[in-house]
């Protein structure tokens, strides 16, 4: 948090990416963590003051989201919805400690529809993070942070007008295996037709063409995998595989 005595504003940033602190949305509140990364902190420290007495200093409030690594999205002015309150976290240290957590709304509103690409890409590095921690360290954050009350918030989805044409075209050529691992499918539909899921060799998001040539019939466990992975290797066995029909 940052404030500006010439211009009476207080700036502060919940840094998706890179902070200790457990912002999140429910609805259309922010649950914005207080400053002080060591200890517990206190309501009389720095700009936690200024947060909370934001209702009868005048102080405008503007918040910036980190979604992506150095990239600041402005979100709104905000103002208090409700009461502080106090909630344990870790610590810059990684010991337990209470924070003050202010609730948060949009003084236009509701809070803007962030892209799903972006959300997306938000929690694949989360659990990038996650997976470097020792057994001990998830199972102590799992413990912490979970909680009843879940996290949420507006996404603006782009969806890509597939062909359904294309795609029963590839799952008919694949006659019911899997394009890359050659497996049946693992059931087949009411209707008796093999289940069989059609992905993008080049995914659309990243301009591939939805097309007979771009596209092939897998089976769950592989789309999941093409999805997880993108290995360049499958990729080219796939292109291989259509070029041969």
């Amino acid at each position: 948090m940052r404030r500006s005595n010439r211009t009476n504003t207080l700036v502060i940033v919940s840094n998706h990416v890179a902070s200790i602190y457990d912002d999140r949305w429910v609805e259309d509140i922010l649950h914005y963590t207080g400053m002080g990364q060591v200890g517990d902190q206190s309501l009389a420290f720095n700009q936690n003051r200024t947060l909370n007495e934001s209702r009868i200093n005048g102080v405008a409030v503007h918040l910036f989201e980190v979604f992506t690594a150095q990239t600041y999205t402005y979100i709104g002015e905000v103002l208090l919805a409700d009461e502080p309150y106090q909630e344990r976290q870790p610590d810059v240290k990684g010991e337990d400690r209470f924070v003050w957590v202010f609730p948060l709304r949009l003084k236009s509103g509701t809070s803007p529809a962030i892209s799903d690409v972006t959300l997306q890409q938000l929690n694949r590095v989360k659990e990038k993070q996650a997976r470097k921690l020792s057994d001990a360290e998830v199972e102590a954050l799992a413990r912490r942070q979970g909680r009843t009350n879940v996290g949420k918030r507006s996404a603006r989805v782009t969806q890509h007008q597939r062909s359904p044409w294309v795609a029963e075209h590839a799952k008919r050529r694949s006659k019911g295996r899997c394009d890359l691992c050659q497996e049946a499918s693992p059931f087949n539909r009411r209707d008796g037709t093999p289940y069989l899921e059609t992905h993008h060799i080049e995914w659309l998001v990243h301009g591939g063409a939805d097309t007979v040539e771009n596209t092939v019939a897998l089976c769950p466990n592989c789309h999941r995998k093409m999805h997880v992975l993108d290995d360049q290797a499958d990729k080219i066995l796939l292109v291989a595989r259509v070029n041969a029909h």
